[in-house]
């Protein structure tokens, strides 16, 4: 199929991007990557009237430190995300989800922001910003405003936008001396994840863990911060009875959907069984000194 008529509207300003946007009340959309947005239109799921491309607005790019963290401007692909030493160095998280994110030809197009403003509930994007409490900078109409992960992903394919907000960065927590894990189930490589988790901490010198943080995706209708499982897991030395007590506080969390990838029940057994999988990769690879 091809998409439904529409107006093309190129933008080189932030400000532009939201007149334009605002003009249409609601009935715009905005192209960044397109690797979502095009297939949806494809097939019609979704008929604006205009799209706005916001690939000539420069000041949407790039990727820098600021203050404890890094800045990465909306948008910025994952290509760049996977060559940046600064996001090796500085986000292990999100250059450990970054290679089960499609294939390369969509990781060269795709872009940060587009796959957060997307909000799939099992975005590899979406879970490392939750699980790190990022926190999303928005323009708009009434001006710029700060949004934090957990609060900007509504429910499934929502977000916090308003219909003439745009998205213009994210500010990642600098977790460079932590040790890092995503690992996910999917039917094959590169496909929509079916569970998947991410892990954050630091390893003390004592053994004990600190500020660990974990994350769940394909699990709710948004990933998830598993509150309950990582307050369990902060103070201890992840030793296996403790990773069986998170799973199954982690667990005791998800609401999972069935859909054509995997049913409810099948997520919910999978879910512990990964979080555990996580912890020992977590804790291995900081006995590993990786």
């Amino acid at each position: 199929m091809k998409p439904a008529p529409f107006e093309y509207v190129r933008v080189a300003r932030i400000g532009e991007a939201i007149e334009a946007l605002a003009r249409r009340e609601g009935d715009a959309r905005c192209l960044a990557g397109g690797q979502s947005l095009v297939p949806l239109l494809n097939m019609r799921l979704m008929r604006p009237s205009a799209l706005v491309d916001l690939n000539g607005v420069a000041e949407l790019d790039g990727i820098a430190p600021r203050g404890d963290g890094i800045r990465v401007g909306a948008l910025v692909r994952y290509a760049a995300l996977e060559r940046s030493a600064i996001v090796a160095e500085r986000l292990p998280l999100v250059a450990r989800a970054l290679p089960f994110v499609g294939d390369r030809q969509i990781r060269n197009r795709g872009t940060l922001g587009g796959a957060l403003c997307h909000a799939d509930p099992a975005g590899e994007m979406a879970l490392a910003a939750v699980t790190l409490g990022a926190r999303l900078r928005v323009a708009g109409p009434t001006g710029v405003r700060d949004i934090a992960a957990s609060e900007f992903f509504q429910g499934s394919y929502a977000t916090a936008l308003g219909p003439a907000d745009v998205l213009v960065e994210v500010l990642w927590p600098d977790h460079a001396e932590s040790a890092a894990v995503v690992i996910e189930h999917a039917r094959r490589h590169g496909d929509f994840a079916v569970v998947s988790v991410a892990a954050v901490g630091r390893r003390g010198r004592d053994g004990a863990w600190e500020r660990v943080s974990l994350g769940l995706g394909g699990v709710a209708d948004r990933p998830l911060l598993a509150e309950s499982a990582s307050a369990l897991l902060s103070g201890t030395r992840l030793d296996p009875e403790v990773a069986r007590a998170a799973a199954a506080a982690a667990a005791a969390q998800v609401d999972p959907a069935s859909d054509v990838r995997a049913s409810a029940d099948y997520r919910r057994h999978l879910l512990p069984i990964y979080v555990e999988r996580a912890l020992a990769a977590l804790r291995a690879g900081a006995e590993g000194g990786s």
